[in-house]
């Protein structure tokens, strides 16, 4: 089996912060890539406002169908297609997947259940402020058996 790169972002924050590096450790370390689309619950109501609309658009209902888009359902990000599309341009090979929990809580649930992840590397939307406690990143690395990896966003300093 070959080994991976755990990857956990936000959907719905810059989800490519810190994926260029992401996928130059990938090809210096010769593995795929898994990516963790963790959704807010903003985005999670979004999908399920859209999953009514189109339930009631294919019964005839069009004009409950437009209510629920009106009020709230709208259309997604094509984040998850910049994402792909980066990593195959990259030649990395790549697994998507959405979670709809806390990132603490879909790490634990998929160690869980899967071996062969190398590392894992949070992206800098997932370490920021209030989204990982450092709380959870203890109990993380009490659970997790392989590195962990926090990824720092670039600041932007001008010199002159």
């Amino acid at each position: 089996m070959k080994k991976k790169l755990l990857f956990v972002t936000y959907l719905d924050e810059h989800p490519d912060d810190g994926l260029s590096y992401v996928l130059h450790l990938a090809k210096v370390l010769h593995e795929d890539l898994t990516i963790f689309l963790i959704y807010k619950k903003k985005i999670a109501q979004k999908i399920g406002d859209m999953m009514q609309a189109a339930t009631f658009a294919e019964a005839n209902e069009h004009e409950t169908a437009e209510e629920f888009l009106k009020n709230g359902g709208g259309p997604i990000d094509d984040s998850l297609d910049q994402l792909v599309g980066k990593c195959q341009e990259s030649g990395i090979k790549v697994d998507v997947r959405s979670v709809k929990s806390d990132a603490i809580s879909a790490l634990e649930d998929y160690f869980k259940r899967k071996n062969g992840i190398d590392m894992v590397l949070l992206g800098p939307n997932v370490t920021d402020n209030v989204n990982v406690s450092s709380r959870g990143i203890k109990k993380l690395l009490q659970t997790v058996s392989r590195p962990i990896v926090t990824i720092a966003r670039q600041s932007h300093t001008v010199t002159g």
